[in-house]
């Protein structure tokens, strides 16, 4: 594990308490009550079947390379210098605490954990429950014993209980390096709960993916869930050229409520950018209501304001090619 010096002297997301943004905010209660109250989500122009139709297609991973394959959500596969790696990985039926009740899966996962022939590597952007799934991260150590997982601070103990052998938390800008990997834990304007008391008690981040093969570096930017702020420009300080971005554009209305946590589709363009993207993919959306856009508005919004941007609004299951000087779709 590698901490820069101005890395430790950076210690403002650290409370005694536990954790916060570089530009704070704060969930008031009265607002999650107002928000409620006036929800309304409405369903995809052309009916929830005809949306799955359009938006899902039958996964293919026998397409060779490095590559990234859409799941589903925030759950994508990704194959680096012949590694698999998922990201923040939910298979179940509901992004709850219960299965009985709350946000409901309105595609299906692109592939089932048994369909999985390795896996190597889970990263966990944050606690939420649409992020970080107990009964899919319970199966797949079950599956996968010698899986190692990487997770921001404060989760470590929390994956161990649940039966995890190999776990490593990092701090922002810590970085460690497995089989030729480089996993860097980024910053992200976002929070943690998963209790009635335990707002902000572990870390929240992105993650940095970087593998050197050949005299040839690919670096793979998984954003995990964020708001937007300036101060993630300091991304781009320390990875100049991002290869390829895992950007969410879902869960953003209204914006009086979910701007402080989750970036739009337009903000999410205006990342690509100032983090010097060569190519994203676009993920948190098409897969559960978590807030009031429709499931079919963002990749609308998105189509609209990416222009000649390499920002790929893929299917559940298709996949893109890793690739730093002729990027592949399929």
């Amino acid at each position: 594990m590698n901490n820069s010096p101005d890395a430790i002297s950076n210690q403002c997301h650290r409370t005694a308490k536990g954790f916060r943004n570089e530009q704070p905010f704060k969930i008031k209660l009265r607002d999650i009550w107002r928000w409620h109250r006036q929800r309304k989500v409405l369903p995809p122009k052309m009916g929830y079947d005809a949306f799955r139709q359009t938006w899902c297609e039958n996964i293919d991973l026998t397409l060779s390379g490095d590559r990234v394959w859409w799941i589903g959500h925030s759950t994508t596969l990704i194959r680096l210098n012949n590694k698999i790696i998922l990201t923040d990985p939910i298979f179940s039926q509901r992004a709850s605490p219960s299965q009985w009740m709350g946000p409901k899966r309105l595609t299906p996962a692109a592939i089932s954990i048994d369909k999985l022939s390795q896996l190597d590597f889970i990263v966990i952007s944050h606690n939420h429950y649409d992020h970080l799934d107990f009964t899919s991260i319970k199966q797949l150590i079950m599956r996968f014993a010698n899986v190692t997982l990487l997770v921001p601070l404060g989760l470590k103990n929390k994956l161990i209980k649940w039966g995890a052998q190999n776990v490593i938390e990092l701090d922002w800008w810590d970085s460690i390096n497995i089989n030729d990997i480089t996993f860097t834990a980024t910053p992200a304007q976002h929070w943690s709960k998963r209790g009635l008391f335990d707002t902000n008690k572990v870390l929240w981040c992105g993650w940095m993916m970087q593998s050197n093969c050949d005299g040839l570096t690919k670096t793979v930017y998984f954003m995990g869930d964020t708001g937007y702020s300036p101060s993630l420009k300091k991304i781009n300080e320390r990875f100049s050229k991002i290869d390829l971005a895992l950007i969410p554009i879902g869960a953003y209305a209204p914006r009086w409520f979910m701007q402080s946590q989750h970036i739009d589709p337009a903000q999410a363009v205006q990342l690509y950018d100032e983090l010097n993207c060569q190519s994203a993919i676009a993920i948190h959306w098409g897969t559960f209501e978590l807030a009031d856009d429709p499931l079919d508005e963002p990749p609308e919004l998105l189509s609209s304001l990416k222009h000649s941007r390499q920002f790929y609004l893929l299917k559940i299951g298709g996949s893109l090619a890793i690739n730093p000087e002729n990027y592949e779709l399929k």
